[in-house]
């Protein structure tokens, strides 16, 4: 950046670059953190995407940025923007190129005396059951998928797996949206885009992405925690992070490009091309929500795969069936999406298009959004750590709802490139230090633990306590990996 951006200081979680900062901002900048997490943001030019999403034509309300922000396509990771549903406009850079990259955990009713000296067989066995890595093309080998196939996974979302005798019903109650997005045309979804996905349905994919197996190690708030099935400290629970694989990337490519050549026509200028858009009602606009809803059930058709092939793993190493093993989906949700929403502002209420990208939503107890079972408490917000640090479940709160849309972080956000850790770290030295501190690993390639190191990553227990601290979501659970799979 070339200039030192003006940061109001609104409280010790929350500072703000009003919009008279740059004359091409329409609206003000939010952005959640502390004071020493600041000089790490500062790093890269995250806060620079940040004060770019505040020019866009139509936003409604502040723009917003999470304690986990970093720099991202377009928009920052960790950024939040709403437009007016009618009028507005719709951005492929404020969802990401991963649509419903999301996070799913599952509670079991083990302990970690019954897993201890079973973690190294319970990994090879999911990579047994699960395809990992960059590209990884094979997915699970029951799974043999057509382009009707896709067409319906597109449509149908976690429906799809569930019918197909990949999950339970119950499994919907619990996830964001039941597991389904309406409103999907398959045609809006390009051949090489379906094509992409063919092979990569119960596939984790590489990057940031894991199942990982954690231990309860502390919990804050013991109804939440119950409500979560979450009963006592040492109890087993699984965490799955990926997304929407090759389908949803193609997606993202696809829309960019045309959205890009459609500027001109609608007369909208903007300040980066990364930050392409089109009206919301506009041809452009429409197929691309339709085909990112679609790009967000094939997500969530991939998550409820592999919660089968999880539960099939873990039946297999205790010789139980998963229902013994207490095996349940606690919560699922997408981080990378925009859905419209009921928000008020200025005292009004409106029907808006809520970009999230790197952040999750946080609704708070009473919002009809929110699934029944934590409906009277609050949603469950799932908080993953880098694969050598604590993980947590927070929930929403209602401060969040005017804060940020009902919004908070997602994750412990990178401080470091892939390339810089690369440079940082060896394969060798990171595994090390993971088994010294109890965590069995296993990647699909060395590079997926050296670009992934902690040390590439903020302290996840900074970023959640400034979410806390900002009002935008309350922590409930802390956990630690004892396992980790990677791409």
């Amino acid at each position: 950046m070339n200039k030192e951006v003006l940061l109001n200081k609104i409280n010790d979680f929350t500072y703000k670059i009003p919009k008279e900062y740059d004359v091409n901002m329409n609206t003000d900048a939010i952005l959640f953190s502390n004071e020493s997490m600041l000089s790490t943001i500062k790093k890269d030019d995250s806060i620079q995407q940040l004060i770019n999403m505040a020019t866009l034509p139509g936003v409604v309300g502040n723009v917003c940025a999470m304690p986990d922000i970093h720099y991202g396509y377009g928009f920052p990771i960790g950024g939040v923007a709403a437009f007016d549903a009618k009028e507005g406009v719709v951005s492929p850079g404020g969802v990401g190129y991963d649509i419903n990259c999301g996070v799913r955990l599952i509670k079991t009713d083990l302990l970690y005396k019954d897993v201890r000296d079973k973690i190294e067989l319970i990994i090879n066995t999911l990579f047994k059951y699960i395809p990992a890595g960059v590209g990884s093309r094979k997915g699970s080998s029951s799974l043999k998928l057509t382009v009707s196939d896709m067409n319906e996974i597109l449509s149908e979302g976690a429906n799809w797996a569930i019918a197909h005798g990949y999950g339970y019903e119950k499994d919907k109650e619990v996830i964001e949206e039941s597991g389904k997005m309406i409103g999907v045309d398959t045609s809006s979804v390009s051949e090489k885009a379906k094509e992409r996905g063919l092979t990569q349905i119960g596939t984790i994919g590489g990057g940031n992405h894991f199942i990982e197996i954690q231990v309860v190690d502390e919990i804050l708030d013991a109804p939440f925690a119950k409500r979560c099935g979450i009963h006592s400290k040492d109890q087993i629970v699984i965490m799955i992070h990926t997304g929407s694989r090759g389908t949803g990337h193609q997606i993202g490519t696809d829309y960019i490009s045309i959205m890009n050549k459609s500027l001109s026509k609608y007369k909208i200028s903007i300040v980066d091309k990364q930050l392409a858009l089109a009206p919301i009602e506009s041809e452009e606009g429409m197929k691309y929500i339709s085909a990112m809803r679609a790009g967000a059930n094939f997500a969530w058709a991939n998550r409820e795969v592999i919660t089968d092939m999880v539960r099939k793993a873990f039946s297999e190493v205790f010789r139980k069936e998963d229902e013994l093993l207490g095996i349940d989906v606690v919560y699922d949700i997408a981080h990378n999406i925009a859905k419209i929403e009921k928000h008020k502002v200025s005292g009004s209420e409106r029907n808006l298009l809520v970009h999230r990208k790197g952040a999750t939503r946080a609704f708070p107890a009473g919002n009809e959004n929110v699934a029944e079972r934590y409906r009277d408490i609050g949603q469950p917000v799932l908080i993953p750590g880098d694969m050598g640090t604590n993980s947590y479940i927070l929930y929403g709160l209602p401060d969040a709802m005017n804060l940020s849309f009902g919004s908070t972080c997602h994750g412990a956000g990178r401080m470091m490139s892939r390339a810089a850790a690369t440079r940082k770290f060896s394969y060798n030295d990171v595994k090390n230090k993971l088994n010294e501190n109890g965590i069995y690993i296993r990647s699909a390639s060395k590079e997926g633990i050296v670009e992934e190191a902690p040390g590439a990553y903020k302290n996840v227990n900074e970023v959640v306590a400034i979410a806390e601290g900002a009002g935008l979501s309350k922590i409930s659970v802390k956990l630690r990996p004892i396992g980790v799979m990677k791409g």
